[in-house]
């Protein structure tokens, strides 16, 4: 047996000629430049919007949706490279290290290499690490809630179907202005109005199991969890007809949980807001496991605040408890 584990013993490695060493070194460059092109292709194609760069994203229809979906593409740009660089060296170690151009049977073993074992330990890690990064800053943007929005409007998911009380915030337990609702059922969805260019802050609550509110064309969901609300703020910025539905396995009718996203001018929301109050839709229906409004006693709200700030047991009016 030789060295090389075979008992045929390796033919000796002869020097090819200049001919062949100056296609090989062309063949290399080619491959060298096809990979950067590529690269180059995908990175910029991350900075238009269209169809084939959203990689399979609705077009954005929200003031914040462009930020979801640059991360949607620089996570594929990252798997990309990583892609491009694995397939390199498969293809190039099967072509320029084959049998047949070096003339050894079994190349020598190389195993208990430190280096490359720290290197291809640490590098996922740092790729794991930036992509939380990039997610965890992205994510805290998103669910940033400023004082300074134009409309209010507490989305109750209930099995199975939603309803809209607008000019209500169910974190603090009290109205913004004049309250109004739109209710829907299974058989006849609901319709949600939204002005464009305004900030609306949302209040998600829920009096039965978990749901998830999801309006794709926005590229954001977020769930509605019993005894919690879920807070978030979005601006609509193109006008339009979108559709919603439930994101969560909420029960046997949620295939029917679905609802209408009606984008329009300032103006027409107004309008809208006053033909709700004048089919007496006047009020707010029940805001889940937090209770009905009462205008005489915001109290009856008893739903924790959260994720983001339910701590130390404060509930939804800032007292004590649930």
């Amino acid at each position: 047996m030789s060295q090389y584990g075979s008992e045929r013993r390796p033919r000796p490695l002869s020097d090819p000629a200049p001919g062949r060493r100056a296609t090989a070194s062309r063949k290399r460059r080619l491959v060298a430049r096809a990979a950067l092109a590529a690269a180059v292709l995908v990175a910029a194609s991350g900075c238009t919007n269209n169809a084939f760069t959203r990689l399979g994203f609705p077009d954005p229809a929200s003031a914040e949706a462009p930020t979801i979906l640059h991360l949607w593409q620089g996570s594929w740009i990252a798997a990309f490279a990583v892609g491009a660089l694995m397939w390199g060296l498969i293809i190039w170690t099967s072509i320029f290290h084959r049998r047949s151009r070096h003339g050894i049977e079994v190349p020598p073993q190389t195993r208990y290499n430190i280096p490359i074992e720290l290197l291809y330990t640490a590098v996922p890690l740092i790729m794991v690490s930036v992509l939380f990064y990039f997610t965890a800053k992205d994510e805290s943007m998103l669910l940033k809630i400023t004082p300074d929005q134009q409309a209010s409007i507490n989305v109750v998911g209930r099995q199975w179907s939603w309803t809209f009380n607008y000019n209500y915030d169910a974190a603090t337990g009290k109205p913004t202005g004049d309250m109004v609702y739109e209710a829907g059922t299974p058989g006849v969805p609901p319709t949600l109005y939204l002005p464009l260019n305004e900030k609306v802050k949302f209040t998600l609550t829920s009096p039965d199991v978990i749901h998830s509110f999801w309006i794709p064309a926005f590229l954001f969901k977020l769930d509605v969890v019993p005894g919690r609300v879920n807070q978030f703020e979005l601006t609509p910025s193109r006008e339009g007809t979108y559709i919603g539905e439930c994101a969560e396995l909420c029960g046997v009718d949620h295939s029917r949980m679905l609802f209408t996203v009606k984008v329009v001018s300032p103006q027409e929301y107004q309008q809208q807001l006053t033909q709700l109050a004048a089919e007496g839709k006047t009020g707010g229906l029940t805001v889940g496991g937090c209770g009905a409004y009462n205008p005489a006693s915001v109290s009856v709200n008893a739903c924790r605040v959260g994720p983001e700030t339910g701590v130390k047991g404060q509930n939804a009016t800032g007292g004590a408890g649930w």
